[in-house]
């Protein structure tokens, strides 16, 4: 019965589906971890990127005073009450005046666990692209650029970055479509699919706590973790049951991501995909010994299952987190 719960709950996180997060398998040392708030202990960012039919980039001109009369992709801070897609559409009508849907997420950066931008893929359903006379407080005007000839001056140059990556997903994706899933969460935390392979063998790391489920660590916000990332709770977790120093683990990216943002759920969980493996493997065809009785390695048996994992693996199928 326990394998077969697995099974389910793998077979939704490898589809970019949700699962109820409960409580956490690993939280930082100190005090219990409080609900995190937004514009008290977290900001979360959205950030969208169009490319039509044309090869253009669809840019906002920025109306702030620091970066006034410079150009970027429509961005902007969620507002508490907000799920993410609302604040993307939110943000994107009041700078660029149109009406847009998501179509999916192209990868996730983090200043650590207070800071994270969601960047999306998205396309224009309608409205009416905002000129010069329509300047406000959010932006100036909004307009159509050829990708390889973009206005300066730019209000940074991290977004060349991001209009590449959007190019080269229209043209084969890498991961599949994924959207944020409307789940309640009060923490920042990370679901781990945590792997250890062997000869198109792989095992899945789980924690016991109640019934056997893929386990959660919470990101924490001391000065160590908001530095190291959040990476930190994942060595953190993984810590606690392994040996780390003969192995080398690997955050491959997103699998999922969850958020609600109502009645005061400002939370995320990231299901992340993660590596194990021997610094020195040698003749090592078993998962390392796991230390305690929190956590053990499950054998993924069914076929589906495993060639699903091994294809993400290999192909590094999941949306990147960076830093």
């Amino acid at each position: 019965m326990a394998s077969e719960g697995l099974a389910g709950a793998l077979a939704a996180v490898l589809g970019g589906q949700g699962l109820s997060v409960h409580s956490c398998d690993s939280e930082p040392a100190g005090e219990p971890l409080a609900p995190v708030r937004l514009r008290k202990d977290v900001c979360y960012v959205v950030l969208a990127v169009f490319l039509n039919e044309q090869d253009e980039v669809l840019l906002i001109q920025e109306a702030k005073k620091e970066c006034r009369g410079s150009w970027y992709l429509p961005a902007g801070r969620m507002e508490p009450g907000e799920t993410i897609v609302e604040a993307l559409q939110r943000e994107v009508k009041e700078e660029a005046g149109l009406h847009c849907e998501p179509l999916t997420l192209l990868s996730v950066e983090e200043r650590g666990p207070s800071w994270i931008r969601f960047v999306f893929l998205a396309r224009a359903t309608g409205g009416i692209l905002k000129t010069s006379k329509e300047a406000d407080a959010e932006s100036l005007q909004a307009g159509w650029y050829p990708r390889t000839s973009l206005p300066t001056p730019l209000r940074a140059q991290d977004i060349l970055h991001l209009v590449e990556l959007a190019a080269q997903y229209r043209q084969q994706a890498r991961h599949p479509l994924l959207l944020p899933q409307e789940l309640p969460c009060s923490l920042v935390c990370q679901r781990l699919v945590a792997t250890f392979t062997s000869v198109q063998t792989v095992w899945v790391l789980v924690g016991r706590g109640g019934m056997p489920h893929l386990p959660i660590t919470a990101c924490g916000f001391t000065p160590m973790e908001q530095r190291g990332g959040i990476k930190m709770a994942i060595l953190r977790l993984l810590q606690e049951c392994l040996t780390l120093h003969h192995l080398a683990v690997e955050t491959k990216g997103l699998l999922g991501l969850q958020h609600l943002g109502k009645d005061n759920a400002d939370g995320i969980c990231l299901n992340v995909l993660v590596t194990v493996a021997f610094r020195n493997p040698g003749m090592q065809s078993e998962p390392p010994k796991v230390r305690g009785e929190n956590f053990f390695w499950w054998k993924v048996m069914e076929e589906d299952l495993q060639s699903q994992l091994l294809q993400r693996l290999q192909e590094s199928s999941v949306v990147p987190v960076n830093r």
